[in-house]
């Protein structure tokens, strides 16, 4: 990572102890819950119609996949200068909203070599960025457990990837999660991955249908064995029969994405809950509009919420 001078370091300090890490903290008071949307969910929006849905409808953060189609995040027009992210900061906080992740699209699976070097620099430039726009988290993935690699030796490589990567924020402000995705979505192999890459500003993002509609394994059981890495998730309901998921709105498919989420509010969880519409994946899942609005009515009126 590039140098950060003394100055740079005091205010990377100050937004890191005030609000960035999010654990479990007992104890520790909030007076709404913080939704978030994953720009996933609306690919053919602007800047400006994100932040106004946002505003308007309960969310209090926003986790940046993509601006208009754009996945590459520091080449969007509201990233492009120093300038331009100071404005983009600046519509935010008058919005009321925070950045609650960014979304690369690295992958640790590689091994060493031209692919593995490019998908961490890619990591890397979010991360820079990240820690531009006060955003405290970069999201990786994991990925792939390719044929003719050994299983060990691609975990070791996925630990490897963001042990590098959390060292690389150090100071920054900024936390490197890896997402329970792809391949890598039994508990066992995820705690395998996080306990041999421990550090204070790695993590993981939940991604509860992304686990059970492969595995299958009991929430509670994956909740108990990965709390204590859990910084972010991604919620999101689907119909699974089988290997077929099709994806719904929320509370109306047959995941057990509520039992998730009461086990998150009953340990004190105070990360974001960021729904994950995968609209850009799938272009004939409904409207936005129509899912943005209904994930936030759902989420608010859930009891303990």
């Amino acid at each position: 990572m590039k140098q950060i001078n003394r100055r740079q370091f005091v205010q990377s300090s100050l937004l890191l102890a005030s609000s960035t890490l999010i654990r479990f903290e007992p104890g520790r008071a909030s007076s709404k819950v913080l939704l978030s949307f994953s720009t996933l969910g609306c690919p053919d929006w602007d800047f400006k119609q994100i932040v106004d849905f946002a505003a308007t409808h309960e969310y209090r953060g926003i986790e940046l996949r993509g601006i208009k189609r754009q996945l590459d995040l520091p080449q969007c027009a509201e990233f492009k200068d120093a300038a331009a992210r100071k404005a983009t900061l600046q519509t935010m906080k008058e919005k009321g909203l925070r950045f609650s992740d960014l979304g690369s699209s690295a992958n640790l699976h590689f091994p060493e070599g031209a692919e593995r070097t490019k998908n961490l620099d890619e990591a890397k430039r979010f991360i820079d960025l990240a820690h531009e726009i006060e955003c405290p988290f970069v999201r990786v993935f994991p990925n792939e457990f390719p044929k003719g690699q050994e299983k060990t030796a691609t975990l070791d490589l996925m630990s490897a990837g963001l042990l590098a990567l959390a060292n690389y924020a150090e100071g920054s402000g900024v936390s490197v999660l890896i997402e329970s995705h792809g391949d890598l979505v039994h508990s066992e192999d995820l705690e395998q991955v996080l306990k041999s890459a421990e550090h204070k500003q790695a993590g993981m993002i939940w991604d509860i249908v992304n686990m059970w509609s492969v595995t299958k394994e009991p929430v509670a059981q994956v909740f108990e064995r990965l709390k204590k890495y859990i910084r972010h998730t991604h919620i999101k309901d689907a119909v699974v029969q089988g290997n077929n998921i099709k994806y719904v709105l929320l509370g109306r498919g047959n995941v057990p994405v509520f039992e998730a989420i009461d086990l998150l509010v009953k340990n004190k969880y105070k990360g974001y809950y960021s729904f994950e519409w995968e609209k850009l994946w799938h272009p004939e899942l409904p409207a936005p509009e129509l899912a943005l609005a209904d994930f936030s009515r759902q989420m608010m009126n859930h009891p303990g919420l």
